[in-house]
């Protein structure tokens, strides 16, 4: 196929999600009108045309909540297949709250922002989250499905 053919449906989107860490607890949203509808996941969204990766976790986070972060640093790669038709390159980042508290600044897309102990996630999960935690914990940073 040539790529004047594909449909947007058909093209990898680059992704990009922030784990965020606050006093040991990880920032999560409930999503909506989305892929994902009604299972939690962290701030994140599209890397956009000449974003430096960095700065697309800063601005989503702001976006998103309202808040600022700090330390921001690479986590894992995600082929994310599991909502197709849709496919995102996600880039999983880890990064600690600098200031603010989280507000629903995207009505739209996220119906509350909470803090949770790791131990104790609510559900459902966005299926890319147990991955961060894999990084996370084991150092794995790619994960190819």
């Amino acid at each position: 196929m040539n790529h004047s053919s594909k449909t947007d449906s058909q093209s990898v989107k680059v992704g990009l999600g922030v784990m965020i860490f606050k006093d040991g607890k990880v920032l999560l949203g409930r999503r909506k009108g989305s892929h994902g509808e009604g299972e939690y996941a962290w701030p994140g969204g599209h890397l956009e045309y000449m974003e430096s990766i960095k700065e697309c976790a800063r601005r989503e986070v702001r976006e998103e909540t309202g808040m600022e972060i700090k330390n921001i640093r690479f986590l894992r790669i995600y082929n994310l297949k599991e909502y197709a038709p849709k496919h995102y390159l996600d880039i999983g980042m880890i990064a600690d709250w600098a200031k603010g508290e989280p507000k629903v600044r995207e009505p739209h897309r996220i119906e509350s922002w909470s803090w949770y102990d790791p131990g104790h996630l609510p559900q459902p999960l966005f299926t890319t989250i147990p991955s961060y935690f894999e990084a996370y914990q084991t150092g794995r940073n790619f994960f190819d499905y």
